[in-house]
């Protein structure tokens, strides 16, 4: 029987990039937009509070558009400071590469397994879902979610009783699946 496991955040990521005020390699999202108008274009940033000062850094979303060029629906998320949106242009790379930041994951997710009824089987098929493209060691979730160590995993691994058609060694930030024949 196949179980569902989902990576799901938490909170919202750290984003490492170096703060203008201070050495810290820190900063929190607020949550918070600020859209500046400028005749008929616009700009907008996501504001990121430096974990170590507080001092404030413009992460760029928008920068010198018109008006009309805007989607609506994005114009009226960004006035209303949405989480939602926050947390999505975090995760986009080209709001990553133009501020040149990356996101740390660290203590801002968790795995959800749907409860303990799995643990007594002898063999599991498990999907994982990624909620939030969240970078993570499969060997991590699985051992999480079989209450195994990660030394066992590898070893179930390399004695092909843990089987999967991705490569379980390294970070995955996408959907995959596994079998574990214990």
């Amino acid at each position: 029987m196949l179980k569902n496991w989902a990576v799901v955040p938490t909170c919202l990521p750290i984003v490492r990039r170096r703060c203008h005020a201070c050495a810290s390699q820190r900063l929190r999202a607020s949550g918070k937009f600020r859209v500046n108008a400028n005749h008929k274009l616009l700009d907008a940033w996501l504001l990121a509070l430096c974990t170590a000062c507080g001092e404030t850094a413009k992460l760029t979303v928008l920068e010198r558009m018109t008006v009309r060029s805007i989607r609506p629906e994005l114009l009226d998320r960004l006035h209303a400071n949405d989480p939602g949106l926050t947390a999505e242009l975090l995760q986009e790379p080209g709001v990553q590469r133009r501020n040149r930041f990356v996101l740390d994951w660290d203590n801002a997710w968790r795995l959800d397994t749907g409860g303990t009824d799995h643990l007594d089987l002898d063999v599991i098929d498990v999907a994982i879902r990624n909620a939030a493209r969240i970078p993570v060691r499969p060997t991590r979730l699985i051992a999480d979610g079989c209450g195994l160590s990660r030394a066992e995993v590898d070893r179930l691994i390399t004695e092909g009783k843990v089987v999967s058609a991705v490569r379980l060694s390294g970070k995955l930030s996408g959907d995959f699946t596994f079998t574990l024949k214990r």
